[in-house]
């Protein structure tokens, strides 16, 4: 049975090759927007979802505080995908010929220094690869687009130059999302746990919150805040932090937070990923 794992974006986004790194061989379906490959995965027409949520240059993804909690999908996992961007156009385009790029405003912001040695106009575009897609339709040699190299190969097109990024450690985080639960055993290591809270509306309350987990020595990776929806003075929280909620540690630090703070949610617990230990 083929397995298929939904990601937002065109065939060849980053999100594609993030998913094609993380689970080779599977089927990768493309989505228009973060909350259809949530709904393809919970209408089973794939078996996970690849989520980014947070990016080294960009920062955060804020789409994914809203959605997450509601989604009822867990998350079984995180990949971190380092982002190269390519210069692509048509086969045969000489650089010099190139008058104007096309991507994504984000990975404009990431890419000045190409921009500023081949004098070129920068064209904002709604994503990577539908840049790569539309120098394929246009036919143009004055065009280029900067994607994957992944974009490029899907598009019969030609990497003029690779790793034009400003920056050496551009780089996405994702969650993996499925419909059920997988947490590690309770003694495993490197482990990671999501959650979103509220804390309670009165002096001191997220101070408390946090400070079980100093007092515990939970080490937080993420610390995220958004208004809750319908109100402006109620302050929800996205966090992650190492451990398991049954270990010891990370127990005492929610018996703490379940003092000061309303609408607990786990949103999953899963094995960190090799990236955040490297040897």
């Amino acid at each position: 049975m083929t397995q298929i794992i939904a990601f937002q974006g065109r065939p060849g986004a980053y999100s594609d090759l993030a998913c094609r790194i993380a689970r080779p061989g599977w089927e990768t379906l493309p989505c228009p927007t973060f909350q259809a490959a949530i709904d393809a995965v919970r209408e089973g027409r794939a078996t996970l979802g690849m989520l980014a949520c947070e990016n080294s240059l960009a920062g955060r993804v804020p789409e994914i505080h809203a959605l997450l909690p509601d989604a009822g999908l867990p998350i079984i996992g995180e990949h971190f995908q380092r982002v190269e961007h390519c210069l692509i156009a048509l086969p045969g385009t000489k650089l010099e010929e190139v008058r104007r790029v096309h991507t994504h405003p984000v990975a404009l912001g990431q890419i000045r220094n190409l921009l500023r040695e081949l004098e070129v106009e920068a064209c904002s575009a709604f994503d990577t690869a539908g840049a790569a897609e539309m120098i394929l339709k246009w036919q143009s040699r004055e065009d280029a687009a900067i994607a994957s190299s992944l974009a490029a190969e899907l598009n019969g097109l030609e990497v003029l130059r690779a790793n034009v990024e400003d920056a050496a450690h551009n780089t996405t985080r994702f969650y993996l999302v499925a419909r059920e639960a997988a947490w590690p055993a309770a003694d495993a290591e490197r482990v990671m746990t999501t959650l979103v809270f509220r804390v309670l509306n009165r002096p001191g309350a997220l101070y408390e919150a946090l400070g079980g987990f100093a007092e515990s020595g939970v080490n937080m990776t993420r610390l995220e805040s958004y208004m809750s929806p319908g109100t402006l003075t109620a302050t929800g929280f996205l966090l992650d932090v190492e451990g398991h909620p049954e270990q010891p540690a990370l127990r005492r630090a929610l018996t703490v937070l379940e003092g000061c703070s309303e609408n607990i949610a786990i949103l999953g617990v899963y094995p960190g990923s090799p990236s955040r230990y490297p040897e």
